[in-house]
């Protein structure tokens, strides 16, 4: 099953500045072959539920690897079994609307 999931990931107790977890959550998305679009406040991920899923548990992995004590993360998740539709699909169909062409 697909999924399209928007994924923030919080490690606590590591300062204030957190581009560097970004960053290595960022690489593990990448090299699970997923694809993402990183936004100003998490990560959108579109891929197979189970790749998916295993990529945010190897995300907790990598942090915690990195000193961080303790991670909060928030998900929101869609999935589909009428159609298969992408995140770039969803766009289109917005954009679509705004600019008037239905």
């Amino acid at each position: 099953m697909n999924v399209i999931v928007d994924l923030c990931i919080v490690p606590l107790g590591v300062g204030v500045s957190l581009s560097s977890y970004v960053a290595a959550c960022e690489k593990v998305l990448a090299d699970a072959g997923l694809k993402c679009v990183l936004h100003a406040n998490g990560t959108n991920i579109e891929g197979d539920w189970d790749a998916v899923f295993a990529a945010v548990k190897h995300c907790h992995e990598t942090l915690h690897g990195m000193g961080a004590p303790r991670i909060h993360t928030t998900m929101s998740l869609g999935t589909r079994t009428d159609r298969s539709q992408t995140m770039d699909d969803k766009l289109v169909s917005v954009n679509r609307k705004l600019s008037g062409a239905g």
